[in-house]
Order: structure tokens, then C-alpha cells, then sequence
């Protein structure tokens, strides 16, 4: 089969409804798919946008927990594909048809729209995750699933097996067929052609509809079940199913593959940061792969004040991102990143520190290593990032001495 017809027969399912509980507060008034990331994007964007690079066009996007930003964003950022030709970027919340009961893990949430999938007809369902980093051609892993003829194919990636406790890890024979499947387990298998290194799950499924449709109904009667792929369905499917492994080929281009699952605060700071590194891992200006997001109209950013060092006002920016809309008149930013229509004013600084939407810093106002969620006013004279002690006793700060303060805080009113 042309790889044409085999994309154009799958339907795709960006499950996208997770809580996040461990990127509080970041996630306190948004599902962690919709958080910002890399100044003018959403985390979910970059599934999105390898489903679209992949030629894939019959897209929903699951939502469940607070997912009113989540959809706003892919209802005004993701609405270009002509409906006439059936080609979509849908949300699909919960539906509620089967139970009176919100998803209870991955594989219940896509068993509670089979009657979704089944209305789309397509031949084959790939299952994705909204909320990871890389930058993968879904096409290959559907060519390769339609060779070898498979029920199911994994996406899978080599990871140290000190991290693979982590991960579903599979057993694989030659030929690449999954012969074993463990979630997290304590001892990961090795790879037989890598020591060290286990092969691991990154959440992305491909079924033959049917074969998704028989394993989620028996799934779905087991009292026993968390209705999990990585847990439940994946397991029970490679006994009476071909189930293949299919490796990662990473379009991001460099010497590591780049695949983040964004789980916590220190990993989230890390992952941007990262991106304004001379040579970042991973890669945000390729041409040949981009990233999709919806676009703010905002003018273009820019610096005021230029006075000699130490005379007065000077707008300073080192190794930083500046997004549209982003002003700083004669303060200081260095290795940051800030969002749209941010501002740092006068004789204010921004060291290693992440700036979401709206953010502004008053006038000499210290700002080190922090994330400020957005619509925060910063007021004149405040320092965040410099006395830990203080700052716990205001707000979250992760193990790695992150600050993070949440969207809108309200100074004036802060515990001192």
C-alpha cells in the first residue's frame, strides 16, 4: 500500500488530558499539554505539529482536565485545515456515553470514544501523547507497521537502563517483534545489541482498528484492569497479537536523540533553557521540520534605553530569547526567555529564568532562575530567586532551586 492511502487511512488520537500534578503550579489552571513552552508555544504543539509534518490529517485531540485554554488554543491556532475535504484538528472531550465516570487511565479514555473511532472508519488508530518534546515522521512508523504486517506497533527509544525504571521496556526478538513487556520495572532488560541500554516505551501506539476496538472492550471487562496501554493493553495484546517494536528516527537531526517528557519543574526549566544555548539539543529554527503554534498579532520586540554603562537607563540582552511583543527598556536579560508581550524596565534584571505571557518586571526588580506564569506584575524593588528561604515561604521551589511563581500572584498580599 502507497504511504499516501496508509496516512490517509489512520486516524489519530493526541491524548491531552492529563493533570500534571508534578508541574504545580504550572498546571493549577491548565492541562499540562496546554502550558507554555519555548516562549510562543504550547507543550502539545510539537505532537501536533509531527502529526502534520507526518502528513496526517484526521486529527482529535482528547481533553479532560481543565481544558478551556487547551481548546481555545487549537480552536484559534489549529483551525487551517479545510473541513470540506474532511480533514480536521478536533477536541474530543469526554463524551460521558459508556459511564458516568471521567477517563480512568490512556486505554479507558480511547475506549470511551470507540464510538468515535468507528464513525471515522479509518483502518488503523495511532495513539499519541500531548505532552512531549521531539520531533518524529509518524509516517515511518506507519510504513513499517504495514510491512511487517503487525496488530500493533510501539514506538520505541534506547534509554540507560538506570533511567528505565521509568518507562514500559520491551523484550524484542531479532526481527524486531516484541516478545516482552514490563511497565516500570525494577530491573530493566538490557538490549542485546546495546549493554547498558533498555529499550523503552515513548507512549505512541499504532492499531489496526479492529485489533484496538477487541483488546479495549476485553480490557474494559477486567475488574482487575487500570486501563493503561503501558500497564494492561500492551501486555495482554502480545500474546495472541504480532506486536512490533518500531526504533525512533529522530528528525530533530543530532548527535543524541531528542524525546522529553516534560514531567517536572527542574525538567520543564531545563528543556527551555536549552533553547537558547549556541548549539540547543534541540532545534526550533529548522525549516524542514517546523513547529506549528497559533501566532499572537503582537509588533516586533525590541530594546529602549542605551546609555552608557553605569550613567543611567541601559537595555542590555545576552543570550536570550526575546518573543514578539517583548520590550526592555533599560533593564538587563541574561540566558532567558520570555514570552510575547513581556516587559523589563528600568535597571531591572532577569537572570537564567523563564517569563510566560504578560509578565513584567518593575523597575530594579531581580529576577534568578525562576518561571513566572503568566500576567504577573513583578513589582519595583522585588527580588525572587535570591533568598530560597523567603521564596518557599511564598512560593513553589523545585528540588533543583527553581522559584515558580503562579499566574497573576498578587504581591501586594504575599506572605513576607
Amino acid at each position: 500500500m502507497p504511504i499516501h492511502d496508509a496516512l490517509q487511512q489512520t486516524l489519530t488520537l493526541i491524548l491531552a488530558g492529563g493533570q500534571g500534578e508534578r508541574l504545580m503550579p504550572l498546571t493549577a489552571e491548565r492541562a499540562k499539554p496546554a502550558v507554555s513552552f519555548g516562549g510562543i508555544y504550547r507543550i502539545v504543539d510539537f505532537t501536533i505539529s509531527n502529526s502534520i509534518n507526518s502528513g496526517l490529517r484526521h486529527i482529535y485531540v482528547l481533553t479532560q482536565y481543565r481544558s478551556r485554554s487547551l481548546e481555545d488554543h487549537l480552536r484559534l491556532g489549529w483551525n487551517f485545515l479545510p473541513r470540506r475535504l474532511a480533514q480536521f484538528i478536533a477536541p474530543l472531550p469526554p463524551q460521558r456515553a459508556t459511564r458516568e465516570t471521567w477517563y480512568g487511565g490512556t486505554a479507558d479514555a480511547v475506549h470511551q470514544n470507540l464510538e468515535t473511532i468507528e464513525a471515522e472508519g479509518k483502518k488503523r488508530v495511532l495513539i499519541l501523547s500531548g505532552d512531549h518534546i521531539y520531533k518524529m515522521d509518524y509516517g515511518r512508523m506507519l510504513a513499517d507497521h504495514v510491512e511487517r504486517r503487525a496488530d500493533v506497533t510501539i514506538g520505541a527509544i534506547p534509554v540507560k537502563c538506570a533511567d528505565a525504571r521509568r518507562f514500559g521496556v520491551f523484550e524484542t526478538a531479532a526481527d524486531g517483534s516484541v516478545t516482552g513487556f514490563a511497565e516500570k520495572p525494577k530491573q530493566p532488560k538490557e538490549m542485546a545489541d546495546r549493554p547498558g541500554w533498555s529499550l523503552a516505551s515513548m507512549g505512541i501506539y499504532l492499531f489496526e482498528t479492529a485489533v484496538l476496538k477487541k483488546l479495549l472492550v476485553a480490557d474494559a471487562r477486567r475488574a482487575d484492569s487500570s486501563h493503561d496501554f503501558g500497564k494492561d493493553v500492551i501486555p495482554r495484546a502480545i500474546v495472541d497479537h504480532r506486536v512490533a517494536a518500531h526504533r525512533f528516527v529522530d528528525e530533530n537531526h543530532k548527535a543524541e536523540p531528542y524525546w522529553r517528557d516534560i514531567g517536572t519543574i527542574d525538567s520543564f526549566y531545563e528543556a527551555n533553557l536549552d533553547l537558547i544555548a549556541v548549539e540547543p539539543q534541540f532545534n526550533l529554527y529548522d525549516h524542514d521540520w517546523p513547529i506549528f503554534t497559533m501566532q499572537h498579532n503582537e509588533p516586533p520586540a525590541k530594546t529602549v534605553f542605551a546609555d552608557p554603562p553605569g550613567t543611567g537607563k541601559r537595555a542590555e540582552v545576552l543570550d536570550s530569547i526575546l518573543s514578539p511583543g517583548v520590550v526592555v527598556s533599560g533593564g538587563r536579560v541574561e540566558r532567558s526567555l520570555l514570552a510575547y508581550r513581556c516587559r523589563v524596565e528600568e535597571h531591572a534584571v532577569v537572570e537564567d529564568s523563564i517569563l510566560h505571557a504578560g509578565v513584567v518586571v518593575g523597575p530594579g526588580a531581580k529576577v534568578r532562575r525562576a518561571i513566572i506564569d503568566k500576567w504577573t506584575h513583578v513589582p519595583a524593588g522585588e527580588t525572587i530567586g535570591h533568598d530560597l528561604a523567603r521564596d518557599r515561604r511564598r512560593f513553589t521551589v523545585s528540588e533543583g532551586g527553581v522559584v515558580v511563581v503562579p499566574m497573576r500572584y498578587d504581591f501586594a498580599n504575599a506572605p513576607t
